[in-house]
Parts: C-alpha cells; sequence; structure tokens
C-alpha cells in the first residue's frame, strides 16, 4: 500500500508517542505500508516540527527538527516531485499539496484529521481517511 501521510498526522504522533498516528508511523517503520512523500510534503513537516510547542514538548533543538525530517525524506519509499498540482480543496487551498503528492506517487491512500481533506473522501481512486480508519485497515490485514 501507498501511503501518503497529512502533516497534522506527523503532528501528532510528535506530541504523543501513544496516539494513533504515531501507532501509524510505527506501523511504517516496520514497513506495513510505503510512505509517498514529495519535496512540498516535506517543507509541511519540517513547517508542524518546528512549532513551538512541538519542539518544547519533545525538547528539540531546529537541527533535531532537520534531522527528522531528513530522516522521512530518506527512508520514504516514494519520493516525487509536483509537476501540476490542481485545485482541489477550495476550503484550504494548501491541502492540494497533499493531493497532488498522492496523485503524483499513486497512493492508494491519504491518511488525514483535516476535515476539509476528509470530506472529499476519495480523490481519482485515492481513499482520504482518518487515522484511526488506516490503523483498523492496517491491523485487519496483518
Amino acid at each position: 500500500m501507498r501511503v501518503v501521510l497529512d502533516t497534522n498526522v506527523i503532528g501528532s504522533a510528535a506530541i504523543n508517542a501513544t496516539s494513533k498516528p504515531a501507532q501509524l508511523i510505527n506501523h511504517w517503520e516496520r514497513g506495513t505500508f510505503e510512505l509517498v512523500l514529495s519535496y512540498s510534503v516535506l517543507a509541511e513537516y519540517r513547517r508542524v516540527l518546528n512549532y513551538p510547542h512541538i519542539r518544547k514538548a519533545h525538547n528539540l533543538s531546529p537541527q533535531e527538527v532537520e534531522d527528522i525530517v531528513l530522516e522521512y525524506e530518506d527512508d520514504a519509499e516514494i519520493l516525487v516531485h509536483i509537476e501540476v498540482q490542481d485545485a482541489v480543496v477550495a476550503a484550504d487551498p494548501d491541502d492540494d499539496i497533499i493531493v497532488a503528492t498522492a496523485v503524483a506517487g499513486e497512493a492508494d491512500f491519504i491518511v488525514s484529521g483535516d476535515r476539509y481533506l476528509l470530506d472529499l473522501g476519495e480523490y481519482r481512486g485515492i481513499r482520504i481517511i482518518a487515522p484511526a480508519i488506516f490503523l483498523a485497515i492496517l491491523e485487519h490485514d496483518l
């Protein structure tokens, strides 16, 4: 399975190591699914992980945040360049980066806690689901 994890999933995983998003990261690290990323999504990960409350919660320096982002970049199975970005999420155009990454990487799922993305439900055959639902899918398939 090819999966794009929205920035809010990465941020939630960083805040709470026992959360469903953190459990998804653990599944990815064990090879349960392939992570699809783009340089635009990595930039979003970097921005979110640098939020003061996230850095403070984990006592992270800017260099440690950069190391985490570089680890995602190095370990992602599929790293794509976004050529064209369709206007898909009218209510939050920033979410179009996530959708464009999923399309370019031929993802099966976008996992997000973002209501605007979740409201889409599906785009070009890519299912858009919440972390808890994706976790249930992974645990059912194991």
